[in-house]
């Protein structure tokens, strides 16, 4: 992705997944004559999904903190329009659940944003409540902030594990977030004046556009959903938690659908667990392609000058096995090694659509004993090339599965994905991320076509 397809990219990401923020369906239409039929019963909305956002600025907050641990607190400073609002706290596993609701709360219309040398902010704003996480369980969760006058947004916070030994650990790509994060009408890709006005530094001390959640809701929340499912011993951190030590004794390191900031210390971090014999997951496309700084609560990015490319210096193709290639993309996904452990189980070898919106390839710096998965065609604006999915075994024993596509997640949707994306698709994804999470969180997965490995063989 160069510079010059920013803007292209804020439209097609939101496109990406079809479906974002979930929202109350209508009543359906009843056609002339059908009085007498009754009308199609329609599911109620599960209790942590936002059915009204509202107006622009009725309801909007953040969290001061990315993460905490269990039983720390963290505080919310949220600006509404509304006399008073409640906050609810919905954990985000296989089946959503309410961990917290606080008490009404008085509403405040806090100061408009304030932009600092390019970057907009709202460390300003005053603190609305202070939530205890006391009996919280690690996971993902999300704050849904209720206006009295029925707007609804939400605030994303983890709470991290202290420990990663013996675990699969989920990333949650805040950085990335962050990096697109448009509210107060700036980001890391446009800003009032179009991209030469954009921001070359964003902060966590503002809230996030659009529901407050779209980028977890869009690339990582099914992803989440599935490895609770699996049962396998699951440890959760954001992309700011990968400091040194944080990875020790993990199993394996998930990186969800779209985690493309990385800082020279996440690298570090998550290639040390590599060599350690942790086993790492890609289940997107274009990761690790920007090299931030990261200064506290800030992501540094000019992308001129201090922000180059990972692959400028250090391919990314090193450590995931392939390197972004194309944008945008839409194709069909073609598995070409349908006997290897990963595949083991799923059914169909073509599925329309699962290729896209962007795709990596096997390119200078890969591995020289990498496998190609599938190989797919794919017309990138009228260049013929190809998205592959890959593995490779590191010295350590440690296994590397890269998707290579953005659609991975979304298609455990399967046609709520949209895209031609089909129920096979998530039948397909499901089951290979399954035969990951459960062989990788027994220790390195090496070459399974050793007996001794303790997983099948292929062919």
């Amino acid at each position: 992705m160069t510079v010059r397809h920013v803007l292209a990219v804020l439209v097609l990401l939101t496109a990406g997944c079809a479906a974002t923020t979930p929202v109350a369906p209508g009543p359906a239409p009843v056609s002339a004559g059908a009085s007498e039929r009754a009308a199609p019963a329609q599911a109620p909305p599960a209790p942590w999904r936002i059915t009204e956002r509202g107006g622009e600025h009725e309801i909007e907050g953040y969290a001061d903190r990315v993460s905490v641990l269990p039983g720390e607190r963290f505080r919310l400073l949220v600006s509404t329009t509304a006399p008073r609002f409640t906050a609810s706290a919905f954990r985000m596993g296989a089946r959503p659940v309410r961990a917290w609701r606080s008490t009404p709360v008085a509403g405040t219309r806090q100061p408009p944003p304030r932009t600092v040398e390019g970057m907009v902010t709202a460390a300003h704003w005053k603190p609305s409540l202070t939530v205890d996480t006391t009996g919280w369980a690690e996971g993902a969760y999300l704050v849904r902030l209720d206006a009295s006058t029925g707007g609804q947004r939400y605030v994303p916070i983890t709470v991290r594990s202290a420990s990663a030994e013996g675990r699969v650990v989920i990333v949650n790509a805040v950085t990335t977030w962050q990096a697109y994060n448009l509210w107060g009408g700036r980001s890391l890709y446009s800003g009032p004046g179009g991209f030469d006005d954009r921001s070359r530094k964003v902060t966590f001390d503002r809230p996030y556009d659009g529901s407050g959640a779209r980028l977890f809701l869009d690339f990582e929340w099914n992803a989440i959903r599935l490895a609770e499912q699996s049962g396998v011993p699951l440890a959760y951190l954001t992309s700011l938690d990968l400091r040194p030590g944080a990875l020790g004794g993990a199993r394996a390191v998930v990186s969800l659908g779209h985690d493309e900031y990385w800082s020279p210390t996440m690298r570090k971090v998550v290639t040390q667990a590599r060599d350690a014999g942790a086993n790492l997951a890609f289940l997107g496309a274009n990761a690790v392609y920007w090299r931030i700084g990261l200064h506290g609560r800030t992501v540094m990015c000019d992308k001129e000058t201090r922000c180059p490319l990972w692959r400028r210096s250090e391919p990314e193709s090193g450590l995931v096995g392939q390197m972004y290639d194309c944008f945008p993309a839409e194709a069909t996904y073609r598995v070409s090694k349908p006997g290897h452990w990963i595949f083991e189980g799923t059914r169909g070898r073509s599925f329309p659509g699962l290729a896209g919106v962007e795709t990596d390839k096997v390119s200078p710096g890969s591995p020289d004993d990498i496998e190609v998965l599938a190989e797919s065609p794919v017309d990138c604006g009228g260049r013929a090339t190809v998205s592959h999915t890959t593995y490779y075994v590191a010295p350590s024993g440690a296994g590397v599965f890269a998707s290579g596509t953005m659609r991975w997640v979304c298609g455990m949707k399967g046609a709520a994905c949209g895209h031609g994306v089909t129920r096979a698709a998530s039948a397909f994804t499901r089951r290979a991320t399954l035969n990951l999470l459960t062989r990788f969180a027994k220790g390195p997965a090496g070459d399974c076509s050793n007996p001794s490995s303790g997983c099948s063989g292929r062919a």
